[in-house]
């Protein structure tokens, strides 16, 4: 038996991790569950999955859970309750699906603990790439990405040497504006972009991917998780969605992974790496595959792209001033307080706003996305009064 703890449980990663655990590996149990703010679906999840313990971040949503559930395990709340059921000593892996800056303390935190990290939080390594590497490393702890972009890498350079990848493509399914023109970005509305056209998603990065600052990320993501160079990570549009990343070697050779667009496959294959187990997964029906698609990314309509590139380049503390100011500009977004071409306004005068420094703590990286959060807030409520 291995016992996981679920970061997030209550979000879109975390529920389908627990469906995956409860159709597929009865080989685990549940250490903890935490949750931001909803109390009703943890206390739905308590009784179901029975957990050792949960862990709110919100004190209301803390005191809602004890009024609703009779639940008597234990009962965190607040940063140091998650930080506490990270690192829950019977716990072998830690699923990490904590939207945002939200998840950099409590990874970081059970890797210090020795524990197995499962990462569905791109911005863990956005915000604290260098950190969390270092730490993993001189902990020997492994971090296999939930992401389908980087599983799919992963999956394509299992038994391969690093030395002989040339470069990692990630897909993009280009979002649900892919071919809009451009006069008509600033226009669009928080619902028209919640409307994917392939994945279903939580609203922060399901934007992120209307902006493709969602690929961007995850280049950021890729460059700490495989040790390539920025200028050996590109990006490649593929609406279909079905070839979810591919590695081209040395030799001109190129492996590609695809299967159906279902978290619920790269979730499996995190809870059984090394090896595969079956599942009942719909799979790809091969004979009504007519064609798959790829085209470069617009970066002058979707300049989030280009940012992200740009901060990985710079390196230190860029990328965590960009991601602090993509999550005050998407949540102004999602709010009607700016535009959908205001997003990476934002997010450029953030970072024109606010020097580079080196990464050295978790508490300074704490005080910078502070920092970068005030400025972005700034430029976002200037924004709102000139509309």
């Amino acid at each position: 038996m291995k016992t996981l703890t679920i970061l997030g449980s209550t979000g879109s990663i975390g529920q389908q991790t627990l469906e995956v655990v409860a159709a597929y590996h009865p080989d685990i149990r549940i250490g903890f569950l935490t949750t931001n703010t909803n109390a009703d679906l943890l206390a739905e999840q308590v009784k179901r999955f029975e957990p050792y313990g949960v862990a709110l971040q919100s004190e209301e949503a803390y005191h809602r859970f004890r009024q609703i559930s009779s639940f008597d395990g234990p009962i965190l709340c607040g940063t140091d309750g998650i930080c506490q059921a990270a690192t829950w000593a019977p716990c072998d892996i830690v699923v990490s699906a904590l939207v945002g800056f939200a998840g950099v303390a409590p990874t970081l935190a059970a890797i210090e603990c020795g524990k197995t990290i499962s990462l569905a939080n791109k911005e863990v390594l956005v915000v604290a790439g260098k950190l969390i590497t270092q730490q993993a490393r001189q902990r020997n702890v492994p971090i296999i990405a939930i992401d389908s972009e980087h599983s799919a890498v992963l999956q394509c350079i299992v038994g391969e040497s690093l030395d002989s990848v040339e470069r990692i493509i990630l897909t993009a399914s280009g979002g649900p504006f892919r071919t809009l023109p451009a006069a008509q970005l600033a226009s669009i509305t928080a619902e028209q972009a919640l409307r994917h056209p392939i994945w279903s998603m939580g609203a922060k990065i399901t934007i992120d991917s209307a902006t493709l600052m969602n690929k961007g990320l995850e280049i950021i993501e890729a460059h700490w998780l495989f040790g390539i160079a920025p200028d050996r990570i590109s990006v490649i549009v593929h609406p279909q969605s079905i070839v979810h990343s591919l590695v081209e070697f040395t030799d001109g050779s190129v492996k590609a992974q695809l299967g159906i667009p279902d978290m619920r496959v790269p979730i499996h294959y995190a809870l059984t790496y090394p090896n595969r187990r079956p599942t009942s997964l719909p799979r790809i029906e091969w004979s009504t595959l007519r064609t798959l698609e790829f085209e470069q990314p617009d970066t002058e309509r979707f300049p989030c792209l280009r940012l992200a590139i740009e901060a990985l380049i710079a390196g230190g503390t860029t990328t965590t001033v960009l991601n602090a100011a993509n999550e005050v500009a998407v949540a102004a977004f999602l709010e009607h307080r700016i535009g959908f071409t205001d997003i990476p306004r934002v997010i450029e005068q953030t970072l024109d706003a606010i020097p580079n420094e080196e990464q050295t703590s978790l508490e300074a990286l704490t005080h910078v996305d502070a920092f970068a959060r005030e400025r972005a807030s700034a430029f976002v409520s200037y924004i709102t009064q000139q509309r």
